[in-house]
């Protein structure tokens, strides 16, 4: 069909060019909305709706313009067809480029390996889902037709199973949704990118996916986890499997699934041979990273690394130093490096035209409601092929009363154009009738034809009783849907590629890196400087050397494996090892800890803790007289985190913090004078870090706690007059024969 012509434009006249002219550069006032309105809604409508978006057949409208095209020309069947050929085809349902088709094609070839079931039977160079570098080959030296599973994507389309619309320019037609007799949206990855919104489903194993919709159009109530496992990937590798994503993934669409790469130890080489990765990297990805960690000193198990990927699959070849052992390593790999990776979901798909974010549940309800339609149309349309045939049929018996009244009619006609009226007026039939008769062959009209062809009328009323039925009866179209899918599951089902790992962590733990461990003295300045320094180095030179106005707040004996905790005046905790900072000596200022941690901007520690253990407390005395005693532990985690907000409360300004191993006694003084004595054993300990605490000392109005230190009996000589049986207390004021010799410390 040649395509209409357009009418070119009507000349402008010369007054509305002149008038262009004059406006030409004059900058008109637009609301911003109506700018968007007019001009973005449109196009990212266009780009959720006609591009990035899947549908509940499981395509978007560029792999189904492609795969009708192919459909169309035959290529279900017979010889492949050159690729160049299939994209030009293309080209009438798709306004897009070539390039953009072909790239399309290359992601439905088996050649490709990107999905579980490639659409696309290939031959030549369609490239590797796995690799960034391993390009296609252009579309003249490539070849293709429609795989055997294409069967049942167009089984019935010519029966009038889904709607067809106009393509870009109305010379043609093209299907809404193509009649899939298989879940296809949850059985091959696609992932797309609109505005403002994005699409990302995982593929499922076949024979399971069928299972499942079988089992859940039986009973709606069908526990999914029971017959549809995990998802399965095309690139193989472990799934590390986690009921409760799973089943977040199943019921809302959403969540992630972490994938491990499959490798196999060769130990006559010492080589560790990764065979099969996770879907959402590449293998030049993935040696990029080895190579970065270990030029940085972060691997240093390795001695090389090769991509020996060939015609028998992928392959990354890691040679490893003598004495390394390999699955420990690969544990090490699987932190650091892309090996393991998670996919996160999103089952965005347009229902009705309107983008949906649903789950597996969900989603497989939607497409046997999808299918049932289809269904339904097919048996309407062979029940109206049934009836029509019939009621030829029930025509023709009537002339077997008299044929040879038919013939006397026919031949007593003069005109042609009267036999049909002639036919109807002397039978009694209609005119559909009357010239079906009057179509016959002179050779067919004896009894024998004619008996043989009115014995089909019973057996057609008892197949048009039986559509009927169907239509009727939504029992009995589920059991075509059942019946379809179970005969799609013998002939198309596979094993699963992707292995499913239980009993694995639900989470990532990272452990300490091997660092040695040996003696070592801290040390830790007002200004926020840190030194770590060797009791050999120690004994050589103690003088300390520290920033003018500096002083040392802290210095203890500890070990190169302790753990640092630097509490700060922003409710946070920046978490460190010895081991993460140099042997250093006592003549040099040591490492700035604010710059070698990245505190916030202004950020001032008021607290530092080394501890081999998190065990004892940490004390937080406020100014308004409360203390909040935390437990160590409360700031050990799992996961190698570096900074925890919430260390303690911030509701009221803090006093004074310290790191208790066992109870002890503090002096805490206010501003009026009065000073107390308090013993930490007094304090319930808590386990939330930022509790506000319990009130320790009674305060006078607008006094505030001033000083707060650890108690020595050298400070007071008559301490049990500052002490208490219970908290809070006000304490006392102390008398000039009262301070001992250390009072000074609370100056």
């Amino acid at each position: 069909m040649a395509p209409k012509k357009k009418n070119p434009p009507a000349p402008k006249r010369a007054s509305n060019i002149a008038a262009e002219i004059e406006n030409a550069g004059v900058v008109v006032e637009q609301p911003i909305t109506e700018t968007l309105e007019t001009n973005f809604m449109p196009y990212a409508m266009s780009v959720i709706i006609s591009r990035a978006i899947p549908e509940i057949d499981g395509f978007k409208p560029a792999h189904r313009k492609l795969l009708y095209t192919m459909y169309k020309m035959g290529l279900l069947t017979g010889a492949r067809t050159k690729s160049a050929n299939i994209v030009g085809q293309t080209m009438r349902l798709n306004p897009h480029g070539d390039a953009a088709i072909y790239e399309t094609m290359v992601r439905l070839a088996r050649g490709n390996q990107a999905l579980l079931h490639p659409y696309v039977d290939s031959k030549g160079n369609f490239g590797k889902a796995y690799s960034r570098d391993m390009a296609y080959a252009a579309s003249r030296y490539t070849e293709a037709k429609l795989d055997p599973i294409c069967n049942e994507l167009f089984a019935d389309i010519d029966k009038d199973t889904v709607d067809f619309q106009d393509n870009y320019d109305g010379s043609m037609k093209e299907p809404a949704l193509l009649p899939v007799r298989f879940p296809s949206i949850l059985l091959n990855s696609n992932i797309g990118i609109a505005v403002s919104m994005a699409s990302a489903i995982c593929p499922f194993n076949l024979e399971e996916l069928c299972n499942t919709t079988i089992s859940l159009m039986k009973n709606p109530d069908h526990d999914l986890l029971t017959t549809l496992a995990a998802p399965d990937f095309p690139g193989g590798g472990y799934i590390l499997y986690d009921e409760e994503q799973l089943r977040k993934i199943y019921e809302t669409g959403r969540g992630g699934i972490r994938v491990r790469a499959r490798y196999n130890y060769d130990k006559s080489a010492n080589c560790l041979e990764i065979t099969e990765i996770p879907p959402t990297t590449t293998v030049e990805v993935i040696i990029d990273k080895i190579v970065e960690l270990v030029k940085s000193g972060k691997l240093r198990e390795i001695a090389d690394i090769r991509d020996e990927t060939d015609l028998s699959g992928l392959k990354i070849a890691i040679d490893l130093k003598r004495g390394v052992d390999p699955d420990k390593l690969m544990q090490k790999l699987f932190r650091t490096t892309p090996l393991e990776e998670t996919m996160s979901c999103n089952f965005n798909v347009l229902i009705g035209g309107y983008p949906r974010v649903m789950g597996a549940r969900e989603l497989l309800e939607e497409w046997v409601a999808f299918r049932e339609e289809c269904v339904k149309r097919r048996v309407y349309f062979d029940l109206n092929k049934k009836k029509e045939k019939l009621h030829l049929l029930q025509g023709l018996a009537k002339i077997l009363l008299d044929i040879d009244k038919a013939i006397r009619i026919i031949r007593q006609t003069e005109e042609e154009s009267e036999v049909v009226m002639n036919l109807m007026i002397g039978f009694g039939i209609d005119e559909t009738q009357a010239e079906y008769v009057a179509e016959i062959k002179l050779r067919h009209l004896n009894r024998e034809y004619i008996l043989k062809r009115t014995d089909e009328t019973e057996s057609l009323k008892e197949e048009i009783a039986q559509m009927e039925e169907i239509l009727d009866d939504q029992k009995k179209v589920r059991g075509i849907i059942i019946s379809e899918l179970q005969e799609i599951k013998k002939k198309y089902a596979q094993p699963r590629r992707s292995m499913i790992l239980y009993d694995t962590q639900p989470a990532r733990e990272e452990p300490e890196e091997e660092a040695p461990d040996y003696p070592v003295h801290l040390f830790f300045t007002r200004e926020g400087y840190f030194k770590k320094i060797t009791p050999q180095s120690l004994r050589m030179s103690s003088e300390q050397k520290l920033k003018e106005g500096d002083e040392i707040l802290s210095s203890m004996e500890s070990t190169n494996r302790a753990h640092l905790l630097f509490f700060t005046d922003k409710q946070q905790v920046y978490k460190s090892h010895a081991y993460d900072f140099d042997d250093t000596k006592a003549s040099v200022l040591g490492d700035y800890v604010p710059a070698k941690l990245g505190f916030d901007e202004g950020e001032r520690i008021v607290c530092f803790a080394a501890v081999q253990e998190y065990t004892g407390y940490m004390l937080f005395f406020f100014r308004g007289g409360k203390a909040a005693k935390v437990e160590m532990g409360s700031y050990e985690t799992k996961t190698n985190r570096k900074k925890l907000a919430n260390a303690y409360s911030g509701k009221d300004p803090l006093a004074g913090a310290f790191y208790v191993p066992e109870d002890r006694e503090f002096l805490l003084r206010a501003t009026g004078g009065r000073t107390l004595i308090v013993h930490t054993g007094a304090i319930n300990p808590k386990q939330s870090r930022d509790t506000q605490g319990v009130a320790v000392m009674t305060l006078k109005k607008n006094a505030l706690v001033d000083t707060v230190v650890p108690f020595e009996e050298q400070m007071l000589n008559n301490s049990h007059r500052f002490r208490t049986k219970s908290l809070p207390a006000a304490g006392a004021i102390p008398k000039e024969q009262d301070l001992g010799e250390q009072m000074s410390l609370l100056d």
